[in-house]
């Protein structure tokens, strides 16, 4: 990714720009970031491409430009995009039940009350379709959650950061339509496995595997060849280690290799919603892609007007998360946010109360990455680092205002 020298064409002030390095750098100086990678482009230049910072702190390696991180839940928006890709194809519907890809869905339950292990449950009053998992609102959950009976009926099935031995997406699909939904679908908003469930859609519908699916439809065509379920052999030394904050040391960064070397073997589980590696430049391209309405040069992915109705608030009523969402972890502020087909989408830069424009989507991922398209601006933004969880820093938010201030035209 080269750097253009002269911003100012751009819009950027040079001095201002500057400034969100400096700030970023404390974090990993003082402990409690172990390296980063940030990359900030306008109309297709890129203004920024910095890292600070280590990739494994305990061998003393440093970020690199060719760093491979785990992008967790920045996976989704891959998944959601491959989805749209089949439905321009009319190979699925965003109407179509889940259940006739997933027959199992056909008979899942609705929790009303009681414990995870005495629920009491009723059947469902709305059929739980494909745009529901694109917005989130099929009723499905996190076990990672712990804020309601049905999150610790997903751990207790073995379902929190990971899964149990020899799970597939096709048998997890088998566990949690057995399990009740927390709500309706399309009732309300809560982040969820939905992302992982819509892979299995993607394997039903296409007839292959998920893996085979990205590396053919979105990956090769983009040119994305660090992008995969894990790192390989050849890659792993490539591979950032993984990090969470410590509350027993002032939230500094402890390595995490046992969640962290799950990346380093192929998983059972092609996880939708959160399996995929990546490297700085391999996402950017992706973000391109978005910026550029389904296309990157020659390599269109989606229609535009595909890419530009995913970007849309698909909340029912034109709601926003803070009023129709649960407040529980999640990649995105609820204030002024709506959620689109796999992206957060701001619907009120006055209530997000930072500097932001209307339209703009995103999403993050659970080790602190983040990234963000503006399509006002022109602008693509990205962080990278190895940060559990993502809520341990205020990275996302000071982003966005230290970006925004350096623009000037």
């Amino acid at each position: 990714m080269q750097v253009v020298s002269d911003v100012q064409s751009l819009g950027f002030d040079a001095k201002r720009l500057s400034s969100i390095s400096e700030h970023f750098k404390p974090y990993v100086d003082n402990g409690y970031l172990p390296g980063w990678q940030m990359v900030l482009s306008r109309h297709g230049q890129v203004v920024l491409n910095e890292q600070y910072g280590l990739r494994d702190i305990e061998a003393g390696l440093p970020v690199e430009q060719n760093t491979l991180f785990r992008i967790y839940s920045m996976t989704k928006p891959i998944t959601s995009v491959a989805i749209m890709m089949l439905m321009e194809q009319g190979k699925l519907k965003l109407r179509d039940p889940v259940a006739k890809y997933i027959p199992e869905f056909a008979n899942t339950r609705v929790y009303r009350s009681g414990s995870a292990l005495n629920p009491a449950t009723e059947g469902l009053t709305n059929t739980m379709q494909l745009w529901h998992l694109l917005t989130h609102t099929a009723g499905l959950s996190y076990g990672f959650m712990h804020a309601h009976p049905v999150d610790a009926m997903y751990r207790a099935a073995g379902y929190e950061w990971a899964w149990p031995e020899g799970a597939t997406i096709e048998t997890a699909c088998q566990h949690w339509a057995a399990m009740p939904l927390m709500f309706q679908p399309g009732s309300e908003w809560n982040y969820s496995v939905a992302t992982d469930v819509l892979g299995r859609v993607i394997e039903v519908a296409s007839g292959q595997s998920l893996d085979a699916y990205f590396a053919e439809h979105i990956f090769g065509p983009l040119g994305m060849t660090d992008t995969a379920f894990y790192a390989d052999k050849d890659a792993a030394k490539r591979l950032a280690a993984l990090y969470v904050a410590d509350p027993e040391n002032g939230g500094k960064a402890k390595r995490l290799d046992s969640m962290g070397d799950m990346a380093l073997s192929a998983p059972s589980l092609l996880s939708g919603g959160g399996g995929l590696v990546s490297t700085a430049a391999d996402y950017h391209r992706f973000c391109m892609m978005l910026l550029g309405e389904g296309a990157l040069g020659d390599v269109r992915l989606l229609g535009t007007r595909s890419l530009r109705y995913m970007r849309e608030n698909h909340l029912p009523g034109g709601a926003e998360l803070s009023s129709f969402g649960r407040p529980l972890f999640s990649e995105t502020d609820f204030d002024g946010m709506g959620f689109g087909l796999g992206f957060s989408v701001v619907n009120d830069n006055r209530a997000v109360k930072n500097l932001c424009s209307n339209g703009e989507f995103a999403w993050g991922g659970a080790a602190s990455t983040a990234f963000w398209i503006d399509p006002k601006e022109q602008i693509t933004a990205m962080f990278f680092t190895q940060l559990l969880p993502s809520s341990a820093l205020p990275i996302r938010p000071e982003l966005r205002q230290l970006i925004y201030q350096a623009l000037v035209d």
